[in-house]
């Protein structure tokens, strides 16, 4: 006598559904609830001053300066509080670059790689340039890719292409030479998407942390300058490189 097939168990079956959806949305939070925060040397910049003013916006933050045309928007490193980049947007509003630093969900530019049309909608700038670091800056360049004619330039600080960027954009590319989580393969694959108006430039005794200030990140080289000075640094040649176009 042939065995009946078992029945399926619809509650049963729901109920183990659901017990994989809960299971790996655990899985998720767990994963994003640890990330990198902002010291308090960060924390300090977050307040506006005679030169810059820093202002919360629906979209994450301005650091305004003296121009009145020029602005970055800039995409933070995956799992970075976004804090983690006032110093150095605060020293390029400064001087002369304003700063709009994008808040993502999660701390995950992936999870919002169209963040940027929000904040060219909300200013009047008339030449915008689009960055950011690691992860950030990957997901900003894919925005650029698609959307070159919103743009004069791409800035990476640790961070490549995966596509490749408009000929009439600008790209500027900082590498810390002490950088031990960047993939140097895929930097060097990145260079065959890159516009022809292009800087690449290594921070001697730079990592791949200092672009922010967070502290330590697990895999990265010992730096063998201070973070304020990767952050001098990286100012200088990202204003050089624009007052050169």
């Amino acid at each position: 006598m042939k065995s009946q097939p078992k029945k399926w168990n619809g509650k049963k079956g729901w109920i183990i559904l659901a017990s994989v959806i809960l299971l790996l949305a655990a899985s998720f939070f767990a994963y994003v609830s640890v990330y990198y925060r902002a010291d308090e040397a960060a924390l300090g910049f977050m307040n506006s001053d005679e030169s810059v003013a820093v202002t919360e916006t629906r979209y994450g933050w301005l650091f305004d300066g003296p121009s009145e045309d020029a602005a970055l928007i800039f995409y933070p490193g995956g799992k970075v509080e976004e804090r983690a980049y006032a110093p150095l947007l605060h020293a390029l509003a400064a001087q002369g670059l304003d700063a709009c630093l994008v808040k993502m969900p999660f701390r995950l530019a992936v999870l919002h790689g169209n963040a940027a049309e929000e904040v060219l909608k909300a200013h009047g700038y008339t030449e915008w340039y689009i960055g950011g670091h690691s992860l950030g800056g990957a997901m900003a360049a894919m925005y650029a890719a698609d959307h070159g004619s919103d743009f004069s330039g791409v800035i990476l600080l640790a961070a490549y292409p995966s596509q490749k960027l408009p000929d009439t954009l600008t790209e500027i590319q900082l590498i810390g030479s002490e950088d031990r989580i960047i993939n140097r393969d895929k930097v060097k694959q990145g260079q065959a998407y890159a516009p022809p108006n292009c800087v690449e430039y290594t921070i001697e005794g730079g990592n791949h942390a200092q672009f922010g200030s967070y502290g330590v990140q697990r895999g990265d080289g010992t730096a063998a300058i201070s973070a304020e000075e990767q952050i001098q640094e990286t100012v200088r040649v990202i204003m050089e490189s624009l007052c050169a176009d």
